[in-house]
């Protein structure tokens, strides 16, 4: 059998494994649905300032632990206005603070005529962010346009008429839970 020494190798190896799986999801068929681009739990959900479309609107946030899913997918269709990456600190992402000084990137879509800005903010223990997206790309829901590497958070910023369908503390499934409507 194994030897005792080969234990600690076996878990990391079976949580690495967990960490990076990232399994085939229901798409909800609703057009006016916007999707949650991550798992997890929802942290906030409220108004607030989008500081990279510069306009007031509905945040919703998405807090991953490091036992989520942490790819993550577009929440809308729609074309990619803007892709912008800021370095920062790596504080708790469930925290308000890490929204604005983490390490981020912010992706803004237009969805036919709507405004959605997708933020992936790196937390104390990510320190990887990965954005497949790039500037002018078409994007269908539920496709993956990026990942998170170990705990971290997406915010989306939706127009101030979207109607959220989330409230704070309930777990979320990438593509599969409607965040808001349209």
């Amino acid at each position: 059998l194994l030897g005792g020494w080969s234990w600690p190798f076996w878990v990391i190896a079976v949580f690495v494994l967990q960490f990076f799986r990232d399994p085939p999801r229901t798409i909800p068929s609703d057009p006016n649905a916007v999707l949650s681009p991550a798992d997890g739990r929802i942290v906030v959900v409220e108004k607030a300032l989008d500081p990279y479309a510069n306009r007031e609107a509905l945040k919703i946030s998405v807090f991953m632990n490091v036992f989520n899913v942490h790819s993550n997918r577009s929440p809308v269709d729609g074309k990619i206005e803007k892709v912008e990456y800021f370095p920062g600190k790596f504080v708790n992402a469930d925290l308000d603070k890490a929204s604005t000084e983490n390490e981020r990137n912010a992706v803004v879509i237009d969805a036919n005529g709507h405004t959605v800005t997708l933020v992936q903010v790196a937390g104390l223990i990510a320190r990887r962010i990965l954005c497949y997206a790039h500037l002018g790309d078409k994007l269908k829901k539920g496709e993956r346009y990026g990942f998170i590497r170990f705990g971290s958070r997406v915010d989306v910023y939706l127009p101030l008429t979207a109607r959220p369908r989330v409230t704070v503390g309930e777990n979320v499934s990438a593509t599969e839970t409607i965040l808001a409507e349209f």
